[in-house]
């Protein structure tokens, strides 16, 4: 056959350890991220921020600062209101146990009237340089007279609290409950046991290793903007700036992201910076760039987490769960994020039941106004927070009621005979051995041995303890996705989706679904995903959906190549198209030698000025794809600390996670996802606290006072996968983004409780810092 005829067998298909292909451009320093850009003209912005947590703004003096040397204008909420730029929206469609919907106070870009958090945005002063910039936001006068703040969660909720906003009495913008709580409440009244516990979900700085950063242009001439900056999808970011702030259509809109330094959740949607900035680039006719400090970043990212939770779970005498019931207080911060309220409400929810047979689920969450910035979606936002809460009260209701924690969890997996599985809370689970994954954890974390490793600690002056915790997460439901393959003359072959490959390997993954679905070269595929005029359909990433989305978009699109080649191949190979199938990455007469493979069929298509009206144009195929529903990963994780008494500290001494995210497509890429999660779940659980005065000032601004954990902090992993494959989508596969956090918080702080609980210990909340777990120590009975 001639070389053109022959098909290319896939270098790295599906299930092969790949390295990341993006990894050698960006290790060398050729990545482009959004503080890399510039454009001829550009000013420079720096934005200036309330050092008040609440406040009435008197007065915004601009005048000395806009004679200093270099300033282009100044310009304050008043400026954007004048024209006509809209507030930063929250549009979700929840409401009320009383049915009313949920109150969504107006959230200026710069701040109009009221500040309301420290690091509020006030006024944006635009420079020829950012040094210029910075030294006249100095000059600014503000006049702002200090009201009080509301700070702590409990605090803005309780009866008679500060009034942060009119509309929203006692600081609640939303009382929404799921479930039947009347059969909760029966449950709980017949019970002979119920387990009572309150967890703190503090506040997370999401410290993505790029700070953000937005340049924005605008063509007078096309009516046309453009923001250049980091996000976790472009279409989602053109969304919500578009028609609700800026006031103009989505093509009138463009949003180009390139390399990303991490997202975690935190870069899903639109900051005022970026509404100020593209205000500021119509006004003045001419880019204009700002990029955030790490100071600021503490101040104005949002932040996640930032929750506290009362939970009751009801056993009978023999141990089976019979009800669960929680009672959920969310910190949105002074103003709604766009997902802020959905996260303590519908995920936690949809997470709650877990993998436990419990018959009733009864769940209330009040979404509290406080003095502090938004919050939103932050690594798992939501599922961490349900499994943590689950996995900490089985574990304490073992230690109440005299079961083997162990025993007690196996009773009350569901079992594989009852799949598809309907949970109390609405959900379906399509697939998943529970107690096989937590058998085969157990023997692969050896804690048959935990005894002699604890007697060995003893000897050397450490305490130890065991933390085993099993997990189930829902992955975000897939909305329509984009899958686009086009063949351009150079040879590539290039995959168009609108999720966002922000350090996680898309480029990579779904180079390897291609190469083995099409039988093309791994090296000659270009994945797309930063340019909105690039995109029909975009959905994101975010909530793990990325390859499910995006691999079953991908799926569609190359069958519909696989029919347009057919037809063209018949007409090339002078034969029916009936006739014609597709292997090894070539199209094949059936019973013929006459063949053509498929990238010398895109070339030929590309030559051919006459093609009969009945055959497609080409290969190039663009299609929006209802993509599958959520996925069900689960697992189990056994962690091992070691403390020092005379101190407190905690270290992690073994971790051992045995998981099942379905079909693996590529396994290294899954690992490296684990290591993040399990190491950002570390860090919430031992030392990450985010922490305000009762003026509402941020005390742990810093790296020098926020305790990020680092690699000292981590042990060496161990980790397996044990597959049941989904049946929900074509790849068989389910997320495995946020899975490393979610496992991780219940099995180390089980871990640490386990080894205190000879001081009477029953319970500590993150982070179990070593003063907090020195004093835990001290009010118990010493061994």
């Amino acid at each position: 056959m001639p070389d053109e005829n022959r098909g290319t067998v896939a270098k790295f298909g599906t299930g092969q350890p790949v390295r990341r292909s993006e990894d050698p451009r960006l290790l060398r320093g050729r990545g482009r991220f959004t503080d890399d850009k510039n454009l001829p003209g550009q000013a420079h912005a720096t934005v200036l921020r309330s050092a008040l947590a609440h406040g009435e703004i008197r007065r915004v003096g601009t005048e000395a600062a806009a004679a200093m040397p270099g300033v282009v204008a100044i310009f304050t909420g008043a400026d954007l209101a004048a024209d006509g730029i809209g507030h930063l929206p929250c549009a979700l469609p929840l409401k009320s146990r009383d049915g009313s919907k949920l109150i969504v106070p107006p959230r200026p870009a710069l701040a109009e009237g009221r500040v309301r958090h420290v690091g509020q945005p006030i006024a944006l002063v635009v420079a020829e340089t950012r040094a210029q910039a910075l030294d006249a936001a100095e000059r600014v006068e503000l006049d702002i007279a200090p009201l009080p703040a509301v700070v702590e969660l409990e605090d803005a909720a309780a009866q008679g609290a500060l009034q942060m906003w009119p509309e929203a009495p006692g600081n609640v913008c939303l009382d929404w409950e799921t479930g039947n709580k009347d059969a909760v409440d029966r449950a709980i009244a017949g019970a002979h046991h119920v387990t009572r516990l309150k967890l703190v979900n503090g506040r997370i700085v999401v410290s993505a290793l790029e700070p953000r950063a937005a340049l924005a242009e605008y063509d007078r001439t096309s009516g046309r903007f453009t923001l250049h900056s980091g996000s976790q999808g472009v279409m989602g970011m053109r969304r919500f700036l578009a028609e609700p702030i800026l006031g103009v259509p989505p093509e009138k809109l463009r949003v180009i992201t390139d390399d990303v330094g991490g997202g975690f959740g935190m870069k899903t949607a639109p900051y005022p910076e970026y509404v100020a900035i593209l205000f500021a680039a119509r006004r003045l006719g001419r880019p204009v760039k700002w990029c955030a400090e790490r100071g600021e970043s503490f101040l104005s990212d949002n932040q996640g987490r930032a929750s506290v939770i009362d939970a009751q779970l009801a056993l009978d005498r023999d141990g089976n769960f019979l009800a669960l019931k929680v009672d959920v207080l969310g910190d949105m911060g002074a103003y709604l994020s766009p997902a802020g309220p959905f996260v303590p409400t519908m995920v936690i929810a949809k997470n709650i039941p877990t993998l436990y047979r419990t018959p009733a689920i009864y769940q209330r969450t009040r979404c509290v106004f406080t003095n502090k910035v938004q919050s939103g979606p932050f690594r798992g936002a939501g599922r961490p927070e349900a499994n943590y809460v689950v996995e900490r009260l089985v574990d304490l209701a073992a230690r109440e009621t005299g079961h083997d924690a162990i025993a007690l969890r196996r009773r009350n997996f569901i079992p594989p005979s009852a799949m598809p599985y309907h949970a109390p809370t609405g959900q379906t689970y399509d697939s998943g051995d529970f107690a096989a994954v937590f058998d085969r954890a157990r023997a692969f974390a050896d804690v048959a041995g935990f005894p002699e490793r604890r007697a060995r600690s003893r000897g050397a002056g450490r305490l130890r303890g065991l933390g085993i915790a099993t997990y189930l997460e829902v992955t975000a439901a897939s909305s329509p996705e984009l899958g686009d393959i086009r063949f351009p003359a150079d040879g590539t072959v290039r995959f168009t989706t609108g999720t966002m490959n922000y350090g996680v390997g898309h480029d990579t993954a779904f180079a390897q679904i291609l190469s083995e679905r099409l039988g093309i070269p791994f090296d000659c595929i270009r994945v797309v995903q930063n340019d909105s005029d690039e995109m029909i359909v975009g959905g994101g990433s975010g909530g793990s959906r990325s390859l499910i989305a995006s691999g079953g978009a991908m799926l569609a699109a190359a069958e519909q190549v696989v029919a347009r080649g057919r037809q063209l191949a018949g007409h090339v190979l002078e034969a029916a198209t009936e006739d014609v199938e597709f292997r090894d990455g070539a199209f094949i007469v059936v019973g013929t030698d006459r063949a053509i493979g498929l990238l010398a069929l895109a070339k030929r298509s590309r030559e051919m000025s006459e093609l009969p009206q009945d055959l497609p144009d080409g290969l190039d195929v663009a299609v929006a794809h209802d993509a599958a529903p959520a996925t069900f990963p689960n697992g189990c994780h056994v962690c091992e600390v070691e403390i020092d008494p005379d101190t407190g500290a905690v270290a992690v001494a073994r971790y051992t996670a045995i998981d099942d995210f379905g079909n693996l497509i590529n396994p290294l890429l899954v690992e490296g996802q684990l290591h993040g999660g399990i190491v950002q779940g570390i860090g919430q659980a031992l030392g990450e606290h985010t922490v305000f005065d009762a003026d509402g000032q941020l005390l742990s601004g810093t790296f020098l006072d926020y305790a990020l954990p680092r690699a000292a902090d981590a042990p060496n992993f161990r980790l397996e996968s044990h597959p049941v494959p989904a049946t929900t989508n074509p790849l068989g596969a389910k997320g495995c983004g946020e899975a490393g956090v979610t496992g991780a918080l219940p099995a180390v702080m089980n871990a640490v409780i386990d080894a205190l609980a000879e001081f009477g210990v029953r319970h500590l909340d993150m982070p179990a810092t070593p003063e907090r777990v020195w004093r835990a120590m001290g009010r118990g009975a010493a061994p």
